[in-house]
């Protein structure tokens, strides 16, 4: 049973909305549940952003209004789930931020995350430690190379297709480095772009008993 000091925490994985499974909530609620999780991260890239991509984007797809919409709807399941949650901040959901200053508009113009998707209790970061680990999205590399370079703990996403945890010990330090896996569904279109490569490795991930003990948990599919 888990000690009323002591801390569990659920880490999602990149969701993409609205191009995330619908079970995934549920195998992330049944975690949660499992493991008596305290703590809710997700990792980054809760929103696709597909409509304003700098790559080619699909000509069947949603315009952006009916993306953006759908995406909101989709959000609010995640949010009356985990009303009170960290979320990093992936590089498509700067996607929109991205574009305001290619087009030079000041960001005063711009509305925060929170307002735009309608989660007004979920705090939006691009970093967040806690434990001794520190939680990125990860588009500078991979978990393994992350947390040897900082020496210390380190949990990402942003790589759809890895899910992991490895531990490195030397003389005077010990850390791991996990990648979540994600929930996103890869026969959408907006994922086209890796239909031919691997598929995604599509799970969580638990850090527990106050950032010592990291687990990966994959969905069964």
């Amino acid at each position: 049973m888990r000690s009323n000091n002591n801390r569990n925490v659920l880490v999602i994985g990149d969701l993409h909305e609205p191009f995330c499974l619908d079970a995934y909530l549920d195998f992330c609620i049944a975690q949660y549940i499992e493991y008596q999780c305290t703590d809710v991260i997700f990792i980054g890239d809760i929103i696709d952003n597909h409509f304003s991509s700098y790559h080619e984007t699909s000509a069947d797809g949603m315009g952006g209004a009916d993306e953006l919409d759908l995406a909101i709807l989709r959000i609010k399941r995640w949010y009356n789930t985990f009303p009170i949650a960290k979320v990093i901040l992936g590089n498509h959901d700067r996607m929109v931020m991205r574009k305001a200053q290619t087009s030079a508009i000041p960001s005063k113009w711009i509305k925060s995350y929170k307002e735009v998707l309608e989660v007004p209790t979920w705090k939006f970061l691009e970093r967040y430690e806690q434990d001794n680990v520190q939680y990125i999205h990860g588009e500078g590399g991979t978990a393994r190379t992350k947390c040897r370079a900082d020496m210390m703990n380190t949990v990402q996403g942003h790589l759809h297709t890895q899910a992991y945890t490895e531990h490195y010990v030397g003389k005077r330090f010990r850390v791991f480095g996990m990648q979540v896996g994600c929930g996103i569904n890869h026969d959408t279109y907006a994922m086209a772009y890796a239909k031919y490569g691997k598929k995604p490795a599509i799970g969580c991930g638990v850090i527990l008993n106050n950032g010592k003990t990291p687990l990966n948990i994959l969905m069964e599919l």
